[in-house]
């Protein structure tokens, strides 16, 4: 039962409060100091697939013998 009144009291208090002050950022864009090279951004993106994508790899390839242990 208090987890329940926890809950909702939660729920209810930033209603309850009235008017809040919304925080923003401050994103300015501008033009990039150096220009980043073709062979250093064929780099970062091969490096970033592999750590996404290594691991799913890592399992697939090594399926049979994680259903083994079983």
């Amino acid at each position: 039962m208090s987890g329940l009144l926890r809950t909702l009291t939660s729920r209810a208090a930033p209603a309850l409060r009235g008017s809040t002050v919304t925080q923003r950022a401050n994103i300015y864009t501008r033009p990039a100091k150096e220009k980043i090279g073709v062979m250093e951004t064929t780099i970062g993106m091969s490096l970033f697939s592999l750590a996404i994508l290594g691991p799913a790899g890592w399992v697939l390839a090594h399926l049979e013998e994680y259903k083994k242990k079983d």
